[in-house]
């Protein structure tokens, strides 16, 4: 037993770390898709935007 503890406390580490990045990745991800959004919005308010909508 004592030869496997260390191998499931690697795996456990680098398995939350690639969480982790996901989740960063996931939350870049989500603020870029929010600012396209927004400066969808903003064009849409623009007087030169009107005729093409």
């Amino acid at each position: 037993m004592p030869q496997l503890n260390p191998r499931p406390w690697f795996f456990i580490l680098v398995l939350s770390w690639l969480i982790y990045l996901m989740v960063i990745q996931l939350t870049k991800n989500l603020n870029m898709l929010n600012e396209l959004t927004s400066k969808n919005n903003m064009y849409m308010t623009q007087p030169w935007y009107w005729p093409w909508t």
